[in-house]
C-alpha cells in the first residue's frame, strides 16, 4: 500500500499522553492522515473543530485521539461520584452500525488506559447496554434515540461532559436528528466549558448552524480534494438489459480475482434475488438490509470484516456508516437514484490509498440516473463492453427451498417488528361520507368494479380498483394505457386486486 494518504506530520510530535502512542505504535501508526495532521494540534490545545473530509480519511482516529488525552490528561473534581453515573465524553453517531465502529476503534486505540467505553444504540441488547451505562463509564459512544432513551430514565447524566463528538453531522439532519442533537447538547456544561468536535463530509449552512449554536467559536478544517471521487477508484458502466444483470455479474466474478466485494441493491426484495444467485454459484454470500435484526446483521458484517464471507449485498443501510478494510470491487447492481449515494456507495473501496474498482450496471431501470451521477463527480465514467461469454455460460439457479426460506425468513422478521411496533389510536373524529372537494373540478368517484375472467377484455376506468377471479382462470393479460400503471399484488391468493393508479 502507498502511502500518498499521509502527511509529514508524526504522532510522536504531538502533544499526546505516552499510553496513546503506545497504542498507535502497537498498531502500526506512525503519520497522521490530512485531517489528523491539521485537527489534532487544534484540538489538543484545548480549540473546537469543525472539520469536513472524505470517508475513510481517518476522522474517527482524530477524534477519539483528542477526546481520550483530553479525558486523561483531565482531573475529576469528584471522582467517586462521577464515575458512577457521568461520563466525561459523548460521540454522538447517526448509525448503529457507525457506533459499533467507533466503539470498536476507541477499544483499540485505549487499550492501554483505563477509560471505559459503552454503547447505546437500538435494536439489541438493551438490558445490557444499560447495566453497562449504569455501572459507570467514561466515554459513551450511540445514536441519539436511545441516548435520550436512557437519560430520561435517568440511568446517566450529561453534568460532567467534558468533550462531545457530532460525527457524521450532516448525515444526522438527512436522518431527522437535528432536534434530539440539539436535545442532547442543551443539557451538557456551557460549550466554553468542553471541549467540541463536530465532522461531517460537507460543511453546509445548516451544519455550520449547529456548529457555532453549540460550539465555541469552532476552527473549521477542510480536506478537499479536487476529485469528488477517490483518484484510485477505477471506475466502470456496462449497459445491460434487465435479465442480463445476473449472469453479467457472475460473469464479472468468475473473471476478475476479486477480494472482498460490495453488491449494491435498491430494494431489499432484489437484494435477496442476488444473494439467492451468488450462494447457488458457489459464492460466500450474506445479505444486509433494512429488515435483518440488529444481532444478525452484526454476524454478517462480522463475518463479512473476517473474511468468512466474500461479498455483502447490501441497500443503502451500508453506504455510510460502515467502515469495512480492504473491499476490493463495489458493484452497483442498481445504480442508486441520488448522485451522492453513488459516492458514498464506492468510497467504501480504494480507503486509505489502496486501490479499488466500482462496476455499476445501467440497466433499463435506473439508466436514467447516469446522467446526474456524472455531472455530480464531474466526468465521465468509462463504459465497459459486455463479454457474449458471460451472457451464455450456464449459471446455477437458486433451488426452489432456499428462494422460498429467505422469504419466510424476512416475512417472519417483519411481523415480529409489526407486532412490537405499538398501535396509533385515532383521535380523530370520523369523516364524513361526503367530502368538498379542494379544487374547482368535480370529485371522481371511486367504485369497485368486478371483472369476471370469463370476458374476453374489460374496460377500466383510471380511478376504479378492480378486483379480478381469478379462480379456474388458466391466464390473465392485463393491458393499460400510458395513463394508468397496475399494480399487482397477492400473488398467492385466489382473488388479485389491482388497484389502476392514473
Amino acid at each position: 500500500m502507498k502511502n500518498s494518504h499521509l502527511s509529514n506530520v508524526e504522532f510522536s510530535t504531538l502533544n499526546l499522553d505516552g499510553r496513546l502512542l503506545n497504542a498507535l505504535e502497537s498498531a502500526g501508526f506512525s503519520h497522521c492522515t490530512p485531517i489528523q495532521a491539521e485537527s489534532l494540534p487544534v484540538a489538543l490545545s484545548g480549540g473546537d473543530v469543525a472539520g469536513q473530509a472524505q470517508t475513510g480519511t481517518g476522522k474517527t482516529a482524530a477524534f477519539l485521539l483528542a477526546m481520550f488525552n483530553r479525558i486523561l490528561t483531565t482531573e475529576i473534581p469528584d471522582a467517586d461520584q462521577a464515575r458512577k453515573s457521568a461520563p466525561r465524553g459523548i460521540v454522538i453517531a447517526p448509525t448503529r452500525e457507525l457506533a459499533v465502529q467507533i466503539h470498536s476503534d476507541g477499544v483499540s486505540l485505549g487499550k492501554d488506559t483505563n477509560l471505559r467505553l459503552a454503547l447505546a444504540y437500538g435494536g439489541t441488547d438493551y438490558e445490557k447496554q444499560k447495566e453497562t451505562i449504569g455501572a459507570g463509564i467514561d466515554v459513551l459512544i450511540g445514536t441519539p434515540g436511545r441516548l435520550i432513551d436512557f437519560y430520561k430514565q435517568g440511568i446517566f447524566t450529561l453534568n460532567d461532559i467534558q468533550v462531545v463528538v457530532l460525527d457524521e453531522a450532516d448525515r444526522m439532519f438527512d436522518l431527522g436528528f437535528i432536534k434530539d442533537m440539539r436535545y442532547l447538547l442543551r443539557r451538557m456544561p456551557d460549550p466554553k466549558e468542553r471541549l467540541n468536535m463536530l465532522f461531517s463530509a460537507t460543511l453546509s449552512a445548516r451544519v455550520m448552524e449547529l456548529a457555532y449554536e453549540h460550539m465555541n467559536d469552532p476552527n473549521e478544517i477542510k480536506i478537499e480534494s479536487d476529485k469528488t471521487v477517490a483518484d484510485n477508484v477505477r471506475e466502470e458502466v456496462y449497459y445491460p438489459a434487465n435479465s442480463e444483470k445476473i449472469p453479467l455479474m457472475l460473469g464479472i466474478l468468475a473473471s476478475l480475482k476479486t477480494g472482498r466485494t460490495l453488491v449494491f441493491v435498491n430494494t431489499r426484495h432484489g437484494a435477496d434475488k442476488v444473494g439467492n444467485w451468488l450462494t447457488a454459484n458457489g459464492h460466500r454470500a450474506g445479505v444486509l438490509t433494512g429488515e435483518v435484526p440488529q444481532k444478525k446483521r452484526e454476524s454478517i458484517l462480522r463475518n463479512f470484516t473476517s473474511g468468512e464471507m466474500d461479498i455483502l449485498v447490501a441497500t443503502d443501510v451500508a453506504a455510510r456508516g460502515l467502515h469495512i478494510p480492504d473491499v476490493s470491487h463495489v458493484f452497483n447492481f442498481d445504480l442508486p437514484q441520488d448522485a451522492e449515494d453513488y459516492v458514498h456507495r464506492i468510497g467504501r473501496t480504494a480507503r486509505a490509498g489502496a486501490s479499488g474498482d466500482a462496476i455499476s450496471f445501467a440497466c433499463e431501470d435506473y439508466a436514467f440516473s447516469l446522467v446526474e451521477i456524472e455531472q455530480y463527480i464531474g466526468h465521465q465514467i468509462n463504459r465497459a463492453d459486455i463479454d457474449p461469454a458471460f451472457l451464455s455460460a450456464e449459471y446455477k439457479r437458486p433451488s426452489r427451498e432456499q428462494t422460498e426460506r429467505n422469504t419466510k425468513t424476512n416475512r417472519s422478521q417483519h411481523d415480529k417488528r409489526s407486532a412490537k411496533a405499538p398501535q396509533r389510536k385515532n383521535t380523530k373524529p370520523a369523516s364524513p361520507e361526503k367530502t368538498t372537494p379542494r379544487s374547482n373540478q368535480p370529485a371522481v368517484e371511486h367504485r369497485p368494479a368486478q371483472v369476471s375472467t370469463k370476458t374476453e377484455s374489460a374496460s377500466v376506468t383510471a380511478s376504479d380498483n378492480v378486483s379480478i377471479s381469478i379462480e379456474n382462470a388458466p391466464e390473465i393479460q392485463l393491458v393499460t394505457t400510458p395513463m394508468a400503471r397496475p399494480r399487482i399484488s397477492k400473488w398467492n391468493n385466489p382473488s388479485i386486486e389491482i388497484p389502476v393508479i392514473g
